[in-house]
């Protein structure tokens, strides 16, 4: 690969090389082809029980979710990873994959895990000139993606907040951020993919599979468009280029966000609510994402984070972020501003303390114009509640195409003001969706949520294991009686629209919670569910790569 400007994000000072070895047989297009600039193929350190390391890399961001595993594989190439899989699987160790370790589930770390397969160091990003694409490593965390990408070619991939959210998973999973109204989903932009798969004789092969349609492996590629991680293969490398992208120049390969937004903070006391308050707040929101979300609507390019904290914060939190060159982007601003209070007598003011993923951003009570770079970072490398790598979390998700019924939220109100419910690090996150998400087909990738309007996150933290059956009741009593019309789930209707497989929740797989009859697989695939099946089947024929929430090989 001849790379243009290629820089390395490093991580604990560790150099890393991408070398990969090629796969004999393959064709072209998905052949395995060196990764890097020609460099050998580095490997990494294998962490035992009695290391100094071991305990910091049995767990992940969720400390509910630990693992005591044989050992722990740092992986840090291609090669590096087919060797650490072949290994694997002879010895009939179960496995588990992680990059950034934020999963919200026990993907990774389980007590079934007998081996951790670590991509934290594999965090390379550069550009491709031969396949004209941007390579993003599986470890590489999302505010290096976008240091990296805006400062050498002034592009980006519309991402999320969370600074410290590793690349692996969270491309797989779909990708979403403040930018998706407007550019759509990550992988709306993923061009190729780099997996080391296994056969059922324990034969290891790398395979980059490109979205090319006469590429034999497109159906990896696809499976790799929102099908979740973990599923199919270790991903060793992500290529990203924007559908219509043309000439050869990096900087027109992929999307460029705005050089300014117009960006705004507010807080809105909880002692300015009522039950009938609080009802036309969120009935605001839903209303106005509802009207809204088109995929051509002048408002594609704003979007908002909603913190519906609980009574026990003491406020709500709201950050709305809009391009600030496009035309009128003041007025859109402050016309979202004013439906979203209408009716209301709110008076927001300036958001003085953490909620959730925002922190403390006092000096943009009034709306502020920033450099995009400069507003990412404010936002995304601050969240304390979220990234606090000692607590422990609960999160459930869900997808609305309609405006909240009275009865969701009679049930929003009740669970958050309960008078024994004290804790302020919980909140139903409100995030803007549609607008170019929606102009996508269902099937076009594995993601198939384009139709709705906003996306939601109920969670809560804590740190005392102690508190555990408080607290998972508390969300689940809150979901179930939010979702009660549809089996304590958000079924796939005219309303709602399934879950988000980036927000993993096990009770969706439980029939004593989910008891609507709707599997969990549809709940987070929808329709290509099928196809996702015949894709594990094809690359991982025996069921290798598996956790709680994992695709099941179709049946022969």
């Amino acid at each position: 690969m001849s790379g243009i400007h290629r820089r390395k994000v490093l991580s604990g000072g560790a150099a890393l090389a991408g070398g990969v070895a090629v796969s004999a047989g393959l064709a072209p297009s998905a052949a395995a082809v060196p990764a890097g600039t020609g460099e050998a193929a580095q490997f990494g350190a294998t962490i035992r029980p009695g290391d100094t390391l071991y305990p910091d890399l049995t767990t992940g961001n969720n400390q509910r979710f630990v693992a005591r595993p044989d050992y722990i594989k740092m992986v840090k190439s291609s090669a590096d990873a087919e060797k650490a899989l072949r290994d694997a699987f002879r010895a009939g160790k179960r496995v588990s994959v992680r990059s950034g370790g934020h999963c919200f589930a026990d993907f990774a770390c389980n007590p079934d895990v007998e081996v951790i397969l670590d991509f934290s160091e594999m965090t390379d990003v550069g550009y491709d000139a031969r396949r004209r694409a941007f390579y993003v490593e599986p470890g590489a965390r999302l505010i290096n993606v976008y240091e990296a990408l805006y400062k050498g070619w002034g592009v980006t991939i519309p991402g999320g907040i969370c600074y410290s959210v590793g690349a692996g998973g969270h491309i797989a999973g779909g990708g979403y951020g403040l930018l998706s109204r407007a550019h759509g989903l990550v992988v709306d932009h993923l061009y190729a993919v780099e997996v080391v798969v296994v056969d059922d004789k324990g034969r290891t092969r790398t395979i980059v599979a490109t979205r090319e349609e006469d590429d034999p492996h497109r159906d990896l590629w696809w499976a790799h468009t929102g099908g979740g991680g973990g599923n199919f293969g270790l991903v060793t490398r992500y290529w990203f280029r924007s559908p219509g992208a043309k000439g050869t120049a990096p900087q027109d390969q992929l999307v460029s966000p705005p050089s300014t937004v117009l960006v705004s903070a507010v807080d809105i006391p909880w002692d300015q609510l009522d039950e009938v308050t609080f009802t036309r707040l969120l009935k605001n929101f839903g209303a106005w994402h509802e009207t809204h979300s088109g995929p051509d609507s002048e408002y594609r390019h704003l979007s908002s984070l909603f913190n519906v904290s609980a009574k026990a914060h003491g406020s709500l939190g709201m950050f709305t972020q809009v391009d600030a060159t496009v035309p009128g982007a003041r007025k859109l601003l402050d016309d979202y501003m004013a439906a979203i209070t209408a009716g209301t007598g709110i008076k927001p003011g300036a958001l003085t303390r953490p909620t959730g993923e925002l922190p403390a951003m006092p000096e943009l009570a009034a709306p502020r114009t920033l450099p995009w770079l400069q507003a990412t970072r404010l936002v995304g490398t601050n969240n304390p509640t979220i990234t606090n790598p000692t607590s422990r979390g609960a999160h459930k998700s869900g997808y609305m195409r309609k405006n909240f019924t009275d009865a969701q939220i009679a049930a929003l109100y009740k669970h958050m003001t309960r008078p024994d419910f004290q804790n302020p690090d919980t909140m139903l996150v409100l995030f803007s969706f549609g607008g170019r998400v929606n102009a996508v087909a269902p099937d076009a990738t594995a993601n198939a949520q384009r139709s709705s309007v906003f996306k939601m996150c109920f969670q809560t933290f804590w740190a005392d294991e102690r508190e555990d059956d408080f607290y998972l009741g508390w969300v689940r009593d809150l979901y179930e009686e939010f979702f009660a019309a549809t089996g304590g789930v958000p079924v796939i209707d005219d309303r709602t629209d399934g879950c988000y497989i980036n927000y993993p929740d096990r009770d969706v797989a439980d029939p004593r919670r989910n008891r609507s009859g709707v599997p969990w697989q549809t709940l987070y695939y929808k329709e290509n569910y099928p196809k996702l099946q015949q894709v594990k089947r094809r690359y991982d024929p025996s069921n290798f790569f598996r956790h709680s929430l994992s695709v099941e090989p179709a049946k022969r």
